[in-house]
């Protein structure tokens, strides 16, 4: 079952996150993951939403998992947490109960 990412955030470092950014899509490549959006323009319909808003969907959580703790992400993810405030989760694909 697929598994996603879910991010949104305010860029405070754009040094910083234009190199998160530069080095990160290497990183998921081997994971299988499909990148669903990302980038800037979303309309917040309610709330404070971000800036910058990513889905990334997994083919499934221990993919997702996988990749979140590989050696190449963990490398480069503080360029992410120290360049942006906002927040990431893991969700999994919805199933309607039958």
């Amino acid at each position: 079952m697929p598994s996603y990412v879910i991010a949104n955030h305010n860029i405070t470092n754009a040094e910083g996150y234009q190199e998160y950014s530069a080095k990160v899509g290497a990183t998921i490549e081997a994971y299988g993951c499909k990148v669903l959006v990302a980038g800037t323009g979303a309309t917040s319909m309610e709330g404070n939403a971000g800036e910058v808003t990513v889905v990334l969907e997994f083919p499934s959580r221990e993919a997702l998992q996988a990749w979140y703790n590989s050696p190449e992400y963990q490398e480069i993810i503080n360029l992410r947490k120290n360049s942006t405030k906002g927040f990431l989760v893991f969700a999994d694909q919805f199933v309607m109960p039958t």
